[in-house]
């Protein structure tokens, strides 16, 4: 992965200032050369060495239009996907990101709306969707990342620059393309719909997906759910107005399982229609039962949320109680207290409790379960949904949480199943 770093036509601005530099045809002022670009090439197939990077995306060159599958907690419609990003990556797989904190922006909607954008405001409203609610903070995450990233949508690249006209110009190709890519009815079409109890192969789901696309895409799991598609193409011309052609990802990138891949509902009462069964699906099925869609009863997993700027999901609490970024998520199962008032917790190693230094275990050797309480979907440490840890596992280690201040604060996620 490439660490941040301005892109090559910034640094051409420091370099070079206001002076005239031969940018492909012809000798133009950096500030506003045409975004009317003559025989483009393709980016990614390039055979010399090209310099004008307002028609040619580079380094970038290869564009990623990508998907989120979020079922818990649900966003957007439960029919449909809802839009992560348009990523510039290398075309070996690397990227650049945040590449110019002079158009690092906060307030995205007033950008939109002040280019008249109010139906692509709409639309994103609905279909780029945060898991956290908080919108506007995903979209400026996605321009600041990687929309500065992008070399067509520089200011220079323009004709009488208008300030932030390209971040809308960003956001409505994501949208234009986003809409030429409906996975949900591409996957129905072959009989893989989101289901709790049937399963796919990860090979089913290429399959139906790289048929409409032309090209293998990536696909991407989280504890064997399907959580992330992305499309990957290369461009002839700027993103802004160039053609989008299917190519194949740059690099390795899915990591789903061969097989036993889930497709959870984003409502579990909700029966998706117009899926035709498919001996393609090669569907299996599964033994978990069926999701009650209520937090902390029946059985689930305990997934982990860094509470950083990012807000990122980050691993689960294993069977002992430990917090695992590697490995398999343990099954807990939530029975009601005597009283009503709560829950108890348990996994294959026993029953979960609270210990005398404010650790969250579960072992064979705990007599009397800890009586928890929820807000919402997240489980309560010391009456409020925060937990603790001293850092971030990595790899294959495992972190203790506390009910205690740490260095790390997190929060503890039920996921029925």
């Amino acid at each position: 992965m490439a660490t941040s770093m301005p892109s090559l036509r910034n640094v051409a601005k420091l370099a070079l200032g206001g002076a005239q530099v031969l940018l492909g045809s012809g000798s133009r002022v950096l500030g506003g050369p045409s975004m009317s670009c003559s025989n483009p090439q393709l980016s990614c197939h390039n055979t010399t060495a090209v310099t004008d990077f307002c028609c040619f995306n580079s380094p970038g060159g290869q564009m990623l239009q990508t998907q989120f599958w979020d079922a818990h907690p649900t966003t957007g419609p439960v029919d449909s996907w809802t839009i992560h990003g348009l990523w510039p990556d290398h075309c070996d797989g690397s990227f650049d990101e945040y590449c110019d904190s002079s158009r690092s922006y906060h307030n995205i909607t007033s950008i939109l709306q002040h280019f008249g954008k109010t139906e692509l405001l709409s639309y994103m409203s609905a279909y780029w969707k945060d898991y956290q609610g908080d919108d506007e903070k995903f979209w400026k995450h996605e321009w600041n990342k990687h929309g500065t990233c992008v070399s067509t949508m520089e200011p220079e690249c323009y004709n009488d620059h208008v300030p932030t006209e390209e971040v809308a110009d960003y956001f409505q190709k994501a949208v234009d393309l986003f809409k030429t890519l409906p996975s949900y009815q591409w996957l129905a079409e072959a009989g893989i719909v989101p289901s709790t109890t049937a399963t796919y192969s990860a090979e089913a789901i290429q399959a139906a997906l790289s048929a409409k696309h032309g090209h293998p895409v990536t696909i991407k799991c989280k504890f064997n759910a399907l959580k992330e598609i992305w499309y990957h193409y290369d461009v002839r011309g700027s993103v802004q107005t160039g053609d989008f052609v299917a190519t194949v990802p740059d690099g390795p990138k899915s990591d789903c399982p061969s097989q036993g891949v889930r497709y959870l509902p984003k409502n579990p009462s909700h029966t998706p229609t117009g899926g035709a069964t498919s001996t393609a699906a090669t569907r299996t099925t599964s033994t978990a039962p069926t999701a009650t869609g209520q937090p902390f009863q029946g059985r689930g997993y305990l997934n982990v949320i860094v509470q950083d700027d990012a807000n990122t999901k980050n691993g689960c609490i294993i069977s002992k109680g430990t917090w695992y970024t590697m490995g398999t998520c343990a099954t807990f199962t939530a029975t009601a207290s005597a009283d009503g008032q709560g829950f108890t917790l348990k996994s294959s190693k026993g029953l979960c409790a609270v210990g005398a230094e404010g650790a969250f275990e579960c072992a064979s050797t705990v007599s009397t379960a800890t009586v928890f309480s929820a807000t919402g979907p997240h489980l309560n440490g010391a009456g409020r949904p925060n937990w603790f840890a001293k850092a971030v596992p990595s790899k294959t280690a495992q972190a203790t949480v506390y009910t205690w201040p740490g260095d790390v604060t997190i929060r503890i996620e039920w996921q029925g199943i």
